[in-house]
């Protein structure tokens, strides 16, 4: 008897050794650039008990651990642009752009027109051509509306004054403010037109009054000479 129990025991030892699964820890770890994604455990264990009456019993655990990390990526810094030195019209601009997955800068050197205008005015002037240091300056539209204002037009084609207003006036196109200017007289089209309407709506106004006016005094001129001739023929 006693060795038929330490046999079966013996046997449902090594059944237990063979049918119960080891639980298994495990971890998976992703990199990406801006994301750490972790997967901790992830584990089943299974265990299956035969009793010596023939009934049966099987237990199943399931753990799964998941874990997302997320860091930010190095920003994106605009470039240092500069000059170099301080008699260049030149001016460094750059930018940059971050976002949680991808960053871009970049720059570049942009020419500052007005800056060399005013430099060339300036030698052209220390040189004594201040004809042609008043042109360079009203290649600016700014220049150019400000001297017509003043009365003293720029210079075109070699002729200063009133010779260069009828140059400008002939060929407008070329004026550096042209669009501003179109745009300007446009404007005062339309003011003009709404001038003259006004005025046709005055003096039409004006007529129908002086229109009544003359009626009423007509009809009173008839009222009179009625008066009048009723009263002649009473006095005969």
């Amino acid at each position: 008897m006693n060795y038929y129990f330490t046999g079966t025991l013996i046997i449902l030892m090594t059944l237990l050794a063979f049918c119960v699964k080891p639980a298994y820890g495990g971890s998976t770890q992703t990199n990406t650039s801006g994301s750490n994604t972790a997967i901790e455990g992830g584990y089943t264990s299974t265990a299956t008990t035969t009793y010596q009456s023939g009934s049966e019993s099987t237990t199943t655990t399931n753990n799964t651990t998941n874990s997302d990390i997320k860091s930010s990526p190095p920003s994106a810094s605009a470039p240092s642009y500069n000059s170099m030195t301080q008699d260049v019209c030149a001016v460094g601009v750059s930018a940059g752009v971050q976002t949680f997955g991808i960053g871009v800068s970049g720059g570049k050197h942009v020419i500052d027109e007005n800056c060399e205008r005013l430099k060339l005015a300036r030698i052209l002037n220390d040189f004594g051509m201040k004809v042609a240091a008043v042109a360079i300056l009203c290649q600016d539209e700014r220049v150019f509306e400000s001297m017509i204002q003043a009365g003293t037009p720029c210079p075109i084609d070699g002729r200063i004054g009133k010779e260069a207003e009828k140059l400008w006036a002939k060929y407008d196109h070329e004026r550096p403010d042209y669009d501003l200017y179109v745009k300007r007289m446009k404007a005062r089209e339309k003011k003009e037109q709404a001038i003259a309407k006004e005025k046709a709506l005055i003096e039409k106004k004006r007529l129908e009054e002086e229109l009544k006016m003359t009626k009423e005094l007509e009809k009173q001129d008839e009222e009179k000479a009625r008066e009048d001739l009723k009263n002649l023929i009473k006095v005969r």
